[in-house]
């Protein structure tokens, strides 16, 4: 199968983390995207029915809104049973790098809502170590050049992604050549850097679940 087949994969079986009248946590990106649309299909089908979702992004909260599927906002729910949501990679304990698509600090502010995090993902995206995939830092912009030197000094090599703007009017800093082998105290390290937003590594908030779509089907992995 192609990668675009493992994620159609892994949104379908996501379906059965999908708690009957409960609102869902929807994440972002192009895996959650083939999870949305099965997801419209089993509710017009009469297989699934929920209230609705917390979206973490514009672009979730569209094609939700397309769907017929109802959109509430964070502030109208006190707690989600499952937030669904990909990963631009996860070690092997559910340790988290996510961003890719600039939504990572309302993917944050969702799945701690939420009492379980499933992971869906291709097998592509697991990882012994993280720091392969460039880490995502959403700043405020005028602390680029500030964050670009402190990542450095990491042995970390710090890039503005040109052009993005994310939903919350930040930008996005791209960083390179780190090895994260401590997840929560590097997370909550930069996090304390004036000017960061959110650091795109998902420790405190990592995955309890993880459906791994590979050449032999969906595997899950607890953690």
């Amino acid at each position: 199968m192609n990668q675009d087949q493992l994620k159609q994969l892994v949104g379908r079986a996501a379906l059965a983390h999908v708690p009957a009248g409960r609102v869902l946590g929807v994440g972002t990106g192009s895996t959650v995207d083939c999870f949305i649309d099965a997801l419209a299909a089993e509710i017009e089908q009469g297989r699934i029915a929920i209230p609705g979702a917390v979206s973490s992004s514009e672009r979730s909260t569209q094609r939700l809104l397309k769907h017929g599927i109802p959109v509430l906002d964070a502030a109208e729910v006190a707690a989600l049973a499952v937030y669904i949501d990909g990963a631009d990679e996860i070690d092997g304990r559910g340790f988290m790098v996510k961003g890719g698509g600039a939504a990572l600090t309302r993917e944050k502010i969702v799945a701690d809502l939420a009492d379980t995090f499933v992971c869906i993902a291709d097998e592509s995206k697991l990882v012994a170590t993280l720091g392969r995939f460039p880490l995502p830092v959403e700043i405020v912009p005028m602390a680029a050049a500030q964050l670009t030197r402190r990542f450095a000094a990491l042995g970390g090599a710090a890039r503005l992604r040109e052009g993005v703007v994310t939903d919350n009017g930040g930008h996005i800093l791209d960083v390179t050549g780190l090895a994260i082998a401590d997840p929560l105290g590097f997370e909550a390290e930069v996090n304390q850097w004036p000017g960061v937003v959110t650091v795109g590594v998902f420790a405190r908030n990592k995955a309890n679940v993880c459906l791994l779509g590979g050449a032999d089907g969906v595997r899950t992995l607890n953690f």
